[in-house]
């Protein structure tokens, strides 16, 4: 049996050295893509790395199970093949992520997906995010040089393959920041020194750096984004506030193209800059979203031993589609595809699968939930309410399996909790109120920006962030703004006309109609009027079509993860 179990890790080690390989090479290019304002081969070389994963998994299953054959399911000779390959990579910078790899080629060779703790990388695993001060990761600038001279060094020592548009500019920019918000308040002492990560984080049309500055003996983070405009690389911002910071990181926003050899060490980083993230939500954040997924689910585990409360259905409006359920204690919630859909909905179970897989290829622009996607997911049968599992049997039991004391659910997503919309604008006070309705309509303005049409835009399908940011959460519907038509309705023109008991003219598949948008956008009548005023383009199809039309001509329209009002430059468009 160990003669075969070998040649299996060998393979098995080569398909993870080909994957971090091209994973690297997709890296590499994004500073390429940004020095030449490549925006379209941006967007093409992300989706080609979020694809590569599968890619690869789907070839290494095939030929596994060939080689394997009845021997798929045989735990001796995954014991030999897991504990040869474990020799092959104890010793990489990355071993976590080479972990995290095995466990998806055994979840897709092996029967029935399980998620074996015996046979996997799951409570165990490697675990460092430590990052030493003299890291060759870091560039670090000593206070005594002064602010101004930190500010040019900085400035020269990361090259992004383009002229500036007004360095000078850049620099009075950021030492009036950096005085604003940091000096005064601290005292400069002999210890101040300031840090930056070498690797810079590019997403869409920017470019960041990530550092911290030590002072009022405690580091002071910060984050400088940077534009590729048509007049050059020119700084768009100074970031101290840890609320934007976080945001950045947001588990609605696309994943960062960061060179990494060392992940952990970059995590380590990341944690002291922005703390209260959880580590999966960092590897996911530079790419490593598949590790992210198994450090979730340890968190999941080790939740699940530290509390004792139960899965029940989750607060809202149940959805037609999808039967959602969550553990209160837990900031997550699980989402399961109904076996049938009530009318109106005509969809299938894989065309609500493919909506998903959708989301995780696009751009999220910081206003759609990332998911996480499990088969055979297990929880304890004694955790469970006895209103959810009835709930689960009536909707989603074909999905459903008893084995011992588990219930085996064949698939499901998770997703992070949040309150939604319509249940906020119950009880909230007018004044949040008119926030959130303000921010649900940008949500939808961005959305459209991304080439995203919602589809079912009513307020149920969004929902708030802690920092009450709006989220569009409900992706069954979800098409292509490309792909629809916005019309002005027809005016009636005789008596059987305007007293027609449904509509005289012709109504194909994607036709939209935003005048309609106001008759259901908002239900509470001290908030909708100011809705209506604020976002009055919303109802207006020419402001849709010109929307298409940029879409159409190419333009990647750059969604800023901050508020327009702290950009240096508002007026610079990318």
């Amino acid at each position: 049996m160990s003669d075969r179990a070998l040649p299996i890790a060998k393979k098995l080690h080569e398909a993870y050295l080909n994957y971090i390989e091209k994973f690297h090479t997709y890296t590499r290019l994004a500073p390429i893509h940004f020095a030449q304002r490549n925006w379209q081969a941006t967007q093409l070389n992300h989706r080609q790395r979020l694809r590569l994963y599968k890619d690869i998994l789907f070839g290494l299953t095939k030929t596994f199970q060939d080689t394997l054959g009845s021997e798929s399911s045989n735990r001796g000779i995954w014991t030999l093949i897991k504990k040869e390959y474990h020799q092959m990579i104890i010793d990489r910078p990355d071993a976590e992520l080479a972990e995290t790899f095995f466990n998806s080629i055994f979840r897709k060779t092996f029967p029935n997906n399980p998620l074996d703790e015996e046979l996997m990388y799951v409570s165990e695993g490697y675990n460092s995010y430590t990052l030493s001060e003299n890291s060759n990761l870091l560039n670090s600038y000593s206070a005594s040089i002064g602010l101004e001279q930190i500010i040019r060094k900085i400035l020269e020592d990361y090259d992004f393959g383009a002229e500036f548009m007004d360095k000078e500019k850049d620099v009075e920019f950021l030492v009036e920041g950096v005085k604003k918000v940091i000096l005064t308040r601290y005292q400069v002492e002999v210890g101040t020194k300031t840090q930056l990560l070498k690797p810079v984080f590019y997403r869409n049309k920017a470019a960041y750096l990530i550092g911290r500055t030590f002072v009022g003996n405690k580091w002071m983070p910060f984050i400088i984004p940077f534009m590729h405009g048509p007049k050059g690389i020119y700084v768009d911002t100074l970031i101290f506030d840890p609320n934007l910071m976080s945001h950045l990181f947001s588990f609605t926003r696309s994943y960062f193209m960061v060179q990494v050899e060392v992940p952990s060490q970059i995590i380590g980083f990341l944690r002291s800059v922005i703390p209260h993230k959880k580590i999966h939500e960092l590897y996911n954040a530079i790419g490593f979203n598949k590790h992210g997924k198994t450090l979730f689910y340890r968190d999941f585990l080790k939740h699940l031993e530290n509390s004792s409360d139960e899965f029940v259905v989750a607060p809202g409006i149940k959805g037609m589609v999808m039967t959602v359920f969550t553990l209160p204690s837990l900031n997550i919630v699980f989402k399961l595809i109904k076996d049938h859909f009530e009318p109106p909905k005509n969809m299938t179970r894989q065309e609500v699968r493919e909506k998903y897989k959708l989301v995780s290829l696009h751009d999220r622009v910081g206003r759609m939930a990332d998911t996480h996607e499990f088969e055979y997911f297990k929880i304890p049968l004694s955790r469970i309410s006895s209103d959810l599992i009835k709930e689960l049997k009536n909707t989603t039991n074909s999905l459903l399996q008893i084995n011992g004391n588990n219930l085996i659910i064949k698939h499901l997503y998770t997703e992070r909790k949040m309150i939604p919309l319509n249940i906020f604008l119950e009880s909230c006070t007018v004044e949040e109120g008119m926030r959130a309705v303000e921010d649900y309509g940008r949500a939808i303005l961005q959305l459209a920006q991304a080439n995203i049409f919602p589809g079912d835009m009513m307020t149920k399908n969004f929902g708030l962030t802690r920092q009450k940011r709006v989220i569009f959460y409900d992706y069954d519907e979800i098409e292509f703004l490309g792909d629809m038509n916005f019309r002005e309705k027809p005016k009636p023109e005789n008596f059987e006309q305007i007293y027609a008991p449904e509509p005289w003219y012709e109504i194909k598949k994607n036709d939209v109609f935003p005048e309609d948008f106001r008759r259901w956008m908002i239900g509470r009548t001290d908030l909708k009027p100011h809705f209506l005023e604020y976002h009055k383009e919303l109802f207006d199809p020419n402001y849709w079509s010109s929307i298409q039309k940029r879409i159409q001509n190419g333009e990647l329209i750059h969604a800023f993860p901050y508020p327009e009002e702290i950009r240096f430059r508002p007026e610079e468009q990318v």
